[in-house]
């Protein structure tokens, strides 16, 4: 299930700037494997408890909480085991690249720092600014990566320091 809508904005970059899909797929598998894996965290007894995602049970109704807290943290392990891989054809400083952003967008500058804000916040009045906060970082910063993520491979300098601006 899901859009896979993060997956989508990779292709779509690197159409813009022709790049071959191939060189990118296994980067939009790493991305819907972070995705995944903050949504399992996210519907967690201890964070939000949602029962149901996308109208079904939810990983730890289902499975339990146990399972579903190692399933989150191998979807997590597993995007950077996809990004690190031999068969992405890339160049290892590339590699790296990727690797550092996307660790950066998904700890506690990104995802999971957005997700400590939206728990602090609940049940109390948060300016817009916060709220605006915690949404660049929950939901902002992985989108960010996935805009950037083919212009490290296409190694435009001249687009990534447009982007590099974004989020300031």
């Amino acid at each position: 299930g899901g859009k896979k809508i993060r997956s989508t904005i990779i292709l779509n970059t690197a159409k813009i700037f022709n790049l071959n899909p191939n060189k990118v797929i296994n980067i939009c598998a790493a991305v819907e494997c972070i995705h995944a894996y903050s949504l399992i965290h996210d519907d967690l007894p201890c964070m939000d408890n949602d029962k149901l995602r996308r109208g079904k049970p939810s990983t730890h109704i289902k499975f339990g909480e146990s399972t579903a807290i190692l399933a989150g943290n191998s979807l997590l392990t597993t995007a950077f085991e996809i990004l690190s891989d031999e068969n992405l054809k890339v160049e290892d400083k590339i590699k790296a690249k990727l690797i550092n952003f996307l660790s950066r967008c998904s700890g506690q500058t990104g995802i999971a720092g957005g997700q400590y804000l939206d728990l602090s916040y609940e049940k109390k009045k948060v300016s817009l600014q916060k709220i605006l906060n915690m949404e660049l970082k929950k939901t902002g910063k992985l989108f960010e990566f996935c805009c950037v993520a083919p212009l490290l491979i296409k190694k435009n300098q001249k687009n990534l320091n447009t982007f590099s601006k974004i989020g300031k």
